[in-house]
């Protein structure tokens, strides 16, 4: 009897005290309140908006861009088809990855696992990534204040559709940024690096570099 009434004592106290619910769509776009709560935030064919101090778990859609506004944390974000935005002061705590889109983090944002995609640009402004940069045909601009930890990889193409002729990745690295870690080419690429930048190894296949102005 007394076990009964703490385990019901305890689903009451997590009802009062509003415990995070996971939101689920197919169809439409998402937004979590600023300041709100949510578990797993999730949608098939919509945008994910993730307010000014809003916490979650995993952020999810298929088909759609997300944003996290300033100060609000994540565990993953994720899409396929679609560009995600970390605003001012945002944190992930996992990794954010889409495979058609741009990943834009703005200063003061982190994200403690990697960034990935296949197509579209990466930029960085004054943000901090612990866990690599990795793409297969996108740009790459690190920002003066930035830092990545973990160094940028850029992935041969598959199934031979890449061709000597279509435009080279662009990998810039500005003063004031810094890249630990290697930056490994699986193909050629055009790489800039300003004036008093910090960067690692470079391996792989020799990039075209250049002098950033």
């Amino acid at each position: 009897m007394t076990r009964y009434l703490a385990t019901l004592l305890f689903a009451f106290s997590a009802v009062a005290l509003g415990a995070a619910a996971d939101i689920s769509k197919v169809n439409g776009s998402i937004d979590v309140e600023a300041g709100r709560e949510a578990g797993d935030v999730e949608t098939v064919n919509g945008s994910i908006t993730i307010g000014s101090g809003a916490r979650a778990r995993d952020v999810e859609t298929v088909n759609g861009s997300i944003r996290l506004e300033p100060r609000a944390t994540a565990q993953s974000v994720e899409t396929v088809n679609g560009a995600i935005a970390l605003d001012e002061e945002v944190v992930v705590s996992k990794g954010v990855s889409t495979v058609n889109g741009k990943l834009t983090l703005m200063r003061g944002a982190r994200v403690d696992g990697g960034l990935e995609n296949v197509n579209g640009e990466f930029r960085l402004e004054g943000a901090t990534v612990r866990g690599g940069i990795e793409t297969v045909n996108g740009d790459v601009f690190v920002g003066a204040g930035s830092r990545v930890d973990g160094g940028i990889r850029v992935e041969k193409p598959s199934g031979g559709s890449w061709r000597k002729s279509e435009r080279l990745p662009r990998i810039t690295v500005e003063s004031g940024a810094e890249v630990h870690g290697t930056l490994h080419f699986e193909r050629e690429v055009d790489l800039y690096v300003g004036a008093g930048a910090v960067i690692g190894a470079v391996e792989g296949v020799a990039p075209r570099r250049h002098d950033l102005q």
